[in-house]
């Protein structure tokens, strides 16, 4: 099967510009393309595995990948599906996340046979008057105002600083078309709007061909973007989230989603994930440990597995158990803690009125007994004879242990 027609069987292509065209492009291994990646935060998210899966696999055909780290786009911010302006950050702060970044991409492409750029490099020397002069008659402001990334958050109010954000972006679609050759853009779907601002900016000003192509987003099935625990985004950095809580996001993931990440993260083939004869808790161990794979590796996807069955078949001593610290500092001078603010703090409650509704529906148990009093407090002498096992409903469990 060529390269586009499996992709579109696996459900991750969503939309493409003149789409023989890119389908002939990508197959023949024609494409010289670029992904985009903002250094909003100091570690890659899970939004990111299907942008990676994608430079592998056009990679793998002979396609050229070039990496963009936006480190002038984020001084804007993207307003793609947000609904207030997103916090500024400093050029330090860019310039690090974008070196956390590319350490973190060894793990999941050829750096060797792909271009790493930053979109700083070019935007922050542009002059305003000229930048203007060259690519602002290309833009229609009605136009603009049309996409949704726009419509969204017009009622709320659009920074005029957001509201630029398409065209840099446009302008990197073009700044890689003179000096690379690039001439097709990738992206996640919500990206629609400004790859096709790139595509005719190539067009219009080059006179070349330039493509876009968008790959379809890691989603629930209320629709909102995939990625969120009770601690937070789903990190790819193992010291932002350990490695078990990775795996047991995917182990825990709702059921109707279970085949489609099957067919966008892994590379079991679209016949074996559709075949019947296992249940549904068989595909989501097996979509666990293959996404903790390609994160983490396969010793830690083992571990993580063998740890999850081991704790759920009542080995409750197992050292590979999450573990969450305290220190002296937690306690009250009479070395007590409350248990609601424990379960806040280690993001098993939203906050304490959440954690109090867990005590109260019998959800917490500790070391294996069910607590039942709101007011429960951990005693700093019970951790300095020994680790406390707390669980949660069915499926969540971590060790509490003290350190100095």
């Amino acid at each position: 099967m060529e390269l586009y027609a499996d992709l579109q069987k696996r459900g991750i292509i969503a939309q493409a510009t003149q789409e023989d065209s890119v389908r002939k492009l990508i197959d023949a291994g024609k494409a010289i393309f670029y992904i985009g990646f903002d250094a909003t935060a100091s570690s890659l998210h899970v939004g990111h595995l299907i942008q990676f899966i994608m430079i592998n696999r056009l990679q793998s055909a002979g396609n050229k990948p070039i990496i963009l780290l936006g480190t002038g786009t984020t001084l804007i911010g993207d307003p793609t599906g947000k609904t207030d302006m997103r916090k500024m950050l400093s050029k330090e702060e860019i310039d690090h996340n974008a070196d956390c970044f590319l350490t973190q991409m060894g793990r999941y492409i050829d750096k060797d046979r792909a271009t790493f750029v930053k979109n700083g490099d070019w935007l922050c020397t542009l002059g305003y008057l000229d930048l203007l002069k060259e690519v602002g008659t290309h833009f229609s402001v009605n136009r603009m105002l049309t996409a949704d990334c726009v419509k969204t958050r017009l009622e709320r109010g659009l920074s005029f600083l957001e509201f630029n954000y398409v065209v840099m972006q446009s302008y990197d679609f073009l700044h890689l078309n003179r000096h690379y050759g690039c001439n097709l853009q990738l992206g996640g779907d919500d990206q629609w709007s400004n790859i096709i601002g790139g595509v005719e900016l190539v067009r219009r000003i080059e006179q070349k061909e330039a493509f876009g192509l968008t790959f379809t987003l890691l989603t629930t099935s209320d629709g909102k973007k995939m990625g969120k625990t009770e601690k937070g985004a789903l990190w790819l950095d193992e010291n932002k989230l350990p490695v078990y809580d990775f795996y047991q996001y995917w182990r825990n993931i709702e059921d109707p989603k279970v085949h489609e990440c099957l067919k966008l993260l892994t590379a079991i083939p679209v016949e074996e994930i559709e075949a019947s004869g296992q249940d549904i808790n068989h595909y989501k161990e097996r979509l666990a440990f293959e996404v903790t794979k390609i994160v983490h590796g396969e010793q830690a996807a083992t571990t993580a597995m063998e740890t999850a069955k081991a704790i759920f078949a009542g080995d409750m001593t197992t050292q590979e158990m999450p573990q969450l610290v305290l220190t002296l500092k937690d306690f009250n001078s009479a070395g007590e803690l409350e248990l609601q603010a424990a379960l806040v703090k280690f993001g098993a409650a939203a906050s304490k009125s959440d954690a109090r509704r867990l005590i109260e529906q019998k959800a917490i148990k500790i070391n294996n007994e069910e607590v039942n009093d709101p007011a429960h407090k951990l005693q700093l002498r019970s951790l300095k004879t020994g680790d406390l096992i707390v669980k949660k409903g069915k499926k969540v469990f971590f060790r509490l242990v003290l350190k100095d």
